[in-house]
């Protein structure tokens, strides 16, 4: 039974990874999860420095899921370099870094400072927002999709995940628009914007007015985001957003997602991942099938 994934070139033992700010780069979470059963892990956002984020409080617990707001917080590429990498070599998983910036050369100092370094892939958080263009996200714009995609893809030494925003109108355009830029793979989908006010109080429970919604309560529109990307596009795709159970990862795989990534799940079950892995395997060999490969996209109708 060969549960591999390859995505541009890059094989996974199995197709589960961490989703990216839900897992630090590992650290946190190794006396509870074996690291070398994951396909990838997948850092949180990475800058060109530090990163203060956003004002507490900036996570609330809503129906189905959370809200946070914590603004990509991160101690910047130097540290790193230093510390999270050395960490992530020492198991048998692919590493994955989740870049961001406020502006494209912040990006591809970021980029450019990992060419030499041991790491598998680059993914490209296009949701951030442009500071150069009045705050509106890179992925909310097409033709700052495909610029931003061709400008890294010129600097990248590894494979490019471009990390796709939700909050549009077309998920398809921005996908093609990542693929025409030159992307090798896509992931989606990022949080949801929502907001949660505190009705005695009568104020915004975070301190940014606004989060991102993660949790169970978006994958029905994930895995219809996944579906609709996978009749779009030919590169592979990362599924995510409420996985939460091998049957939900299933289901992305089902609906086109070569690869998942577990996030908020890990919150409330810190070994989760491994126990998704599993169940994939399970249900494999309840099925009979022989290779992953079978079910990506293998999603049709009723007759």
């Amino acid at each position: 039974m060969n549960c591999s994934v390859d995505l541009a070139g890059v094989t996974l033992k199995n197709p589960v990874m961490t989703a990216s700010g839900t897992f630090g780069s590992g650290q946190e979470f190794s006396e509870f999860v074996d690291l070398n059963q994951l396909g990838a892990v997948v850092t949180k956002g990475v800058a060109n420095i530090p990163w203060a984020g956003n004002s507490t409080p900036r996570v609330a617990e809503v129906y189905g899921g959370m809200l946070n707001a914590v603004g990509l917080q991160n101690p910047g590429i130097d540290l790193f370099i230093e510390r999270d990498i050395p960490f992530l070599k020492k198991y048998d998983t692919k590493i994955i870094v989740n870049v961001c910036g406020k502006t494209t050369e912040d990006y591809l100092e970021v980029v450019e400072r990992l060419a030499d370094q041991p790491v598998d892939m680059l993914e490209i958080n296009i949701s951030c927002p442009n500071v150069k263009e009045g705050g509106i996200a890179f992925g909310q714009d097409p033709k700052a999709v495909e610029a931003i995609t061709k400008a890294v893809k010129a600097k990248a030494k590894q494979p490019v995940i471009m990390k796709l925003s939700p909050n549009v109108t077309d998920i398809t355009e921005m996908a093609r628009a990542a693929e025409a830029g030159g992307a090798d793979v896509l992931s989606l989908i990022n949080t949801l914007t929502g907001m949660k006010i505190d009705i005695e109080r009568q104020c915004f429970v975070l301190a940014n007015r606004t989060g991102g919604m993660s949790g169970p309560a978006i994958h029905p529109i994930a895995v219809r985001m996944v579906y609709q990307t996978a009749q779009a596009v030919k590169i592979p795709i990362i599924g995510m957003g409420g996985i939460m159970t091998a049957e939900d990862a299933i289901e992305m795989i089902l609906a086109g997602a070569t690869a998942v990534s577990v996030g908020t799940a890990n919150f409330t079950n810190p070994s989760v991942t491994m126990e998704i892995a599993d169940g994939i395997k399970n249900y494999m060999e309840c099925h009979q099938v022989a290779d992953i490969r079978e079910l990506v996209g293998a999603v049709h109708d009723r007759f």
